[in-house]
Parts: structure tokens; sequence; C-alpha cells
């Protein structure tokens, strides 16, 4: 499982322009491919050695995403960062993923249980320090797997799909400034007592717990744009 892919929701063999939508939406995310930078779709088809087709429906796809922008008569662009947009993606996942942890505390099972701590135990015993890539990555991997083994039963398909753009569009914020600056919280712990809450079926404590997660991160985030896209005014 690569640093991006997701939670599979729905089965069935990767196509090429899936798997290509996958490797553009790693630079995207990993900062490979800046807020903003042009993609060429002609250069990219002749170095990765596929169809003019499978590009254009990978990239289509993260238009759809969030991750590309189609401007018209100028072909497609790695999708800005704006304070705006990191406040409305916070606002939906403080609201979306507690909603999704309460049914999922309604009706998961013994099963359901068992994968969370067990999402947590693997989060918790992977360590992340600075410079060492690898280590990130498997963090990253970790702790998306610990954040939908939470809301994996819900059994809303349709809800985990849209929570699963929204998380991925948060990384890309939280992979191209905390990466470089990482926090001061204790995060372990703070994962450590929601899961606790949600496996003791606490519903208005695990939900309060994770929309308390999600605002401060998204509260570090908006500081940290907002000082990057001060410092970039000042130039």
């Amino acid at each position: 499982m690569t640093l991006i892919e997701q939670p599979h929701l729905s089965g069935g063999k990767p196509t090429k322009s899936g798997l290509l939508a996958d490797k553009l939406r790693t630079d995207i995310l990993c900062g490979t491919l800046q807020p903003g930078a042009r993609l060429n779709l002609d250069r990219m088809r002749e170095q990765l050695g596929v169809s003019v087709t499978s590009v254009r429906e990978a990239v289509t796809r993260l238009v759809s995403d969030g991750f590309v922008e189609a401007e018209e008569q100028k072909g497609y662009r790695v999708a800005p960062v704006s304070l705006d947009n990191l406040v409305e993606i916070t606002t939906l996942r403080v609201e979306l993923e507690p909603f999704a942890l309460r049914a999922a505390i309604q009706n998961g099972d013994l099963e359901w249980e068992t994968g969370v701590m067990a999402a947590l135990y693997r989060l918790n015993h992977t360590d992340r320090p600075a410079g060492d890539g690898a280590a990130i990555e498997a963090w990253e991997i970790a702790h998306n797997q610990f954040h939908f083994a939470l809301m994996r039963g819900c059994e809303m398909p349709l809800l985990l799909q849209f929570i699963n753009k929204l998380h991925n569009m948060n990384n890309r914020y939280r992979r191209l400034f905390l990466s470089e600056r990482p926090g001061q919280r204790n995060v372990a712990e703070e994962h450590t007592a929601i899961a606790e809450a949600a496996v003791a079926r606490h519903l208005d404590e695990a939900a309060g717990l994770l929309a308390a997660h999600l605002e401060r991160t998204g509260t570090t985030l908006h500081k940290l744009l907002a000082e990057r896209l001060q410092g970039q005014d000042r130039c």
C-alpha cells in the first residue's frame, strides 16, 4: 500500500488511468508537483509511455477529486492552496467525521473494535523521525488506516467516499506544511483517547474528541499556511 493508496471501498482491478491518477495524486500530496504547477499532458504521455486517453482520464479524475484545475484554453494545473479552501475542508471534516464515527459506534461489531485497536497499535508503534522519508511514509499509511478504521463501521459507503476525498485534500496541506515544521502536540495521546472512547461505545465523548483533534490540526495548518502566504507577499 502506497502513501496515498486509499482504503478500498470497492473492488476491481486498477486501470492504467487509475494507476496514473494515483501516481499524480502522490506527487501532488508529497509536493513533487507544487500548487499552481502546469501539467503538460503530452510530456506526461511520453515520459510515462501511456496513451493520451489514459492521461486525460487520470487528470479528469484528479479534477473531480479537487487536486487539479482545468483552465479554458490553458490546459490543466495543480490546484492552488488557500486559506479559504483549508477552512472549508476542516469545517466539513469536523461535521462529517464525528457523524460517521457515531454511526460506526452504533453499528460496529467486534471485528470493527478489533480493527480500530489494531490500527491504533500500528500507528502508535510507527515512528516518523524528521528527515527519514521512508519512516514518514510508513506513518502516513498507518495514520490514514487508523482514521478510516474508526469510521469503517458506519455502513455508509457514499459518506466514506466523500470523507476520503476531504481526507486526501487535508493530507495535502498537512504534507506541504507540517512535514517541515512538526507540531508539538501529543498526537498519539489524542488518537488513543479517541479509539478507547469509541470501542467503549461512548458516543458523545468519542465524537467530541475526534472533532477537537481535527480542529487542532486545522488551526495549526491555518497558521502555517498564513505565514507562508505572508512571506510570499513580502517577496
